[in-house]
């Protein structure tokens, strides 16, 4: 791979989210089931927001997304142990050698995670690997076939250590907030399960 590729590469779009990869950028990574949001209720919501400037448009609409994939919509095959266990190892498999893992927590429809990327590693790339990995395997766990994740993964830079802290609070208390857990720190598929 060419040295200067990921320092070069910015922004771009895989062709319906623009993403922006480049060295020394923490990245807040949403990835999730391809059930979790009926393709219905997104073209009603992209319908209803359609007059807003991009930004604004694009705001709302992770929001909204985000706000109803806590509801637990879906098959949610990540409350299955079997494939969170298997989700769980993907992401730690390169901890510390292509990238830190610096937050994650696995929802039943999704994952979030917070991720420090080496300099020689697409944003892309990582988060196609999890996904095609861990649909693979899921998908021969459960006895199924066809697509497993969206197709798409929301991605944000974080900005300064505020916005670092409120994202860290955001994916730790997710579970909390799903009423999956009464405190962070009892959810199994989490960074802070891991701490003492």
């Amino acid at each position: 791979m060419d040295d200067g590729a990921i320092a070069k590469r910015g922004w771009y779009s895989r062709g319906y989210l623009p993403h922006r990869d480049d060295v020394e950028l923490i990245q807040f990574i949403t990835f999730r089931l391809y059930d979790s949001v009926p393709q219905a209720l997104l073209e009603s919501w992209k319908q209803d927001l359609g007059h807003l400037p991009r930004d604004e448009r694009e705001r709302r609409m992770r929001s909204a997304i985000l706000k109803y994939i806590d509801s637990g919509a879906g098959q949610c095959f990540l409350r299955d142990e079997r494939v969170a266990q298997i989700v769980q190892d993907a992401l730690l498999f390169f901890h510390g050698e292509r990238y830190y893992l610096l937050e994650w927590v696995i929802m039943p429809n999704h994952v979030h995670l917070i991720v420090d990327l080496h300099e020689d590693r697409a944003l892309d790339e990582v988060v196609q690997s999890w996904k095609s990995f861990t649909a693979k395997e899921a998908n021969k766990m459960l006895r199924r076939s066809g697509q497993f994740w969206y197709r798409e993964y929301y991605d944000r830079w974080i900005r300064d250590e505020a916005h670092y802290n409120r994202v860290v609070n955001y994916i730790a208390f997710n579970p909390v907030k799903a009423k999956l857990a009464i405190r962070a720190e009892e959810w199994r598929w989490s960074s802070k399960h891991e701490e003492p």
